[in-house]
This record gives C-alpha cells, structure tokens and sequence, in this order.
C-alpha cells in the first residue's frame, strides 16, 4: 500500500497539496494511481481541501492522532522545530505517512516541502 502523508499550511488549497503530493511520488517514480490514501493529522483531515484531494487522486482519507503521529519520533529523518512547537510532535508528513502504511511501513525518502506543504511516501501493508 503506497501512502502520501501531508503536512501543509492553513489557507493552503487543494491544487497546492495535489501539486506537492505528484511532486513526491514523481521523486520516487511512484505512478500516481498506486496511491492508496493520503494521511495527515486529525486536526487537519477534516479540512476541506483534505477530501477533496482524496477525490482528486482516488485516494481514502487516513486522519492520525497527535498521539499515533508522536509514537513515529524515532522513524522519521526530518524534525521540525516548528511542528513540534505547535503541535507536540516531531512530525507530521513522514509520521503520517508511516502510522497509515501500518505494519512493516517504510518511508520511500525525506519528505518533499514545498512553501505551504509537505509530503513524505510510504510502503507498508495497511492496517
């Protein structure tokens, strides 16, 4: 199962996420119909440019606890210091990205950041 995990600014729109999520899966030749779902915060999946792009790219919609997004510190190569101030975590793209690949889950690479979002792929088995 291929994941797109998603950190992205308020006020960013669905075109910019669509933009940085291709962007990513093109980094790690990764066609975008593989993808499978797309998972980023819970505070932030509900935002309407989150299922919007899961219909855009034929996706399902993996909101992740700030909780599950903490207990990934220790898998993910990039930390930012403003995510963790803000939210208490490390991360929130390649967190995301890992808790809903599941079992055996792994990051394809570093996240892709562009100004108002990042993306991060990865490989697992689901839940």
């Amino acid at each position: 199962m291929i994941v797109a995990g998603l950190g992205f600014r308020n006020g960013t729109t669905a075109d910019e996420l669509e933009q940085v999520v291709r962007l990513a899966l093109g980094s790690f030749d990764v066609p975008a119909d593989r993808l499978r779902a797309i998972a980023t915060a819970s505070t932030k999946a509900t935002e309407p440019v989150v299922p919007e792009l899961g219909r855009r790219l034929a996706a399902s919609v993996v909101a992740c606890t700030l909780k599950k997004l903490a207990g990934m510190a220790g898998r993910v190569p990039t930390q930012s210091q403003r995510v963790a101030s803000a939210k208490g975590v490390p991360s929130i793209a390649e967190a995301a990205a890992l808790v809903a690949a599941g079992r055996n889950g792994r990051l394809l690479g570093k996240r892709i950041a562009t100004r108002q979002a990042t993306c991060a792929i990865a490989i697992g088995e689901g839940k």
